[in-house]
């Protein structure tokens, strides 16, 4: 049995740092709710496709956008999580902290992109912060985090005990992992212990000779996803991690739904529900850990599912 974690990250942004207050409506219709001309392909209908596979996924919300437009849209985004009965968790976009109504650090006046560019102590209290937002919005309890973009390092980890969350899912090998600090000069593709601290990593694969890629729902064929499937399963790892967010069903712009992508999602969600003896969805609560003490290569997938993708892509593209 290999676990499967579906894990969305709900964010919501404004197309820029202009007139956030003017855009913000929009923009929530926009990216959470994703209505479009022919129905809605943000969260409720991500949601909807779950409930009908009884699949579980982690939602992992970002709340610091709510401390510049106030506690109502937050209240919104987990009050559709927990009605759907989905696992809720913390996810932080450091670039809200300098748009925060009252502020929430001292002597930030300007965009920091990612959590590691806060020291320790900075970090500390941005997580507290996330806690804090989300348990008034009506969690319970947070045992997992996401650093925005991946963009974590050994202090983010630190940073966690110290506000008693002990999982952690911002390592991911194909963008800031491998520079994150933890254990250098290792692809971690498996879970790993730190500190107190397990982390659970973004599933990657080896797509061409020395090239990797991370799953997720818009980088990959699903030719590709469930050859991973197969082949993690196959070769008895523990965990499969599979990024998407809540509003990756729609086209770059935002208006459409991309039909290439939605059809992937489903495909997704209706073999996990077949497969049910092979392949377990689940979230981070109440987990028990057995980090690994050797990390494997990472998965391969064959050249030809990646020209199969590239062609695909290239369609999207041209329909778009």
């Amino acid at each position: 049995m290999l676990d499967v974690f579906l894990t969305v990250d709900v964010e919501l942004w404004c197309d820029g740092w202009q007139e956030l207050d003017a855009k913000f409506a929009r923009s929530f219709d926009r990216y959470i709710l994703g209505t479009t001309p022919t129905g809605q392909y943000g969260l409720p209908y991500q949601l909807a496709v779950l409930a009908d596979h009884g699949l579980e996924g982690v939602f992992f919300v970002e709340p610091l956008f709510s401390t510049r437009f106030g506690a109502a849209p937050l209240d919104d985004i987990v009050g559709l999580l927990r009605q759907a009965r989905q696992e809720v968790q913390l996810h932080l976009h450091t670039e809200w902290v300098d748009e925060a109504v009252t502020p929430l650090l001292d002597n930030v006046n300007g965009k920091r992109q990612h959590l590691r560019y806060f020291t320790l102590d900075e970090q500390t209290r941005l997580i507290a912060i996330g806690k804090d937002l989300l348990g008034r919005a009506g969690v319970d309890k947070v045992s997992a985090f996401r650093a925005g973009s991946f963009g974590f390092n050994l202090d983010t980890l630190s940073a966690l005990a110290a506000n008693g969350v002990f999982l952690d899912a911002s390592y991911n090998a194909t963008m800031m992992g491998r520079d994150s600090g933890l254990l250098p000069g290792v692809t971690v593709v498996e879970p790993v212990e730190w500190n107190g601290v397990v982390e659970y990593p973004m599933t990657v694969f080896q797509d061409g000779p020395r090239h990797l890629r991370h799953a997720q729902l818009t980088a990959c064929s699903w030719s590709e996803l469930e050859g991973l499937l197969w082949s993690g399963l196959e070769e008895r790892r523990q965990a499969f991690t599979i990024l998407f967010h809540n509003f990756e069903l729609l086209d770059t712009a935002r208006n459409v739904p991309d039909r290439v992508v939605v059809d992937r999602f489903q495909r997704l969600c209706a073999f996990l529900d077949k497969n049910r003896d092979s392949f377990r969805t689940r979230g981070f609560d109440g987990l028990q850990p057995t980090p690994v003490a050797r990390q494997p290569e990472p998965l391969v997938s064959p050249i030809w599912k990646t020209a199969g993708r590239l062609f695909e892509q290239l369609r999207r593209k041209a329909t778009m």
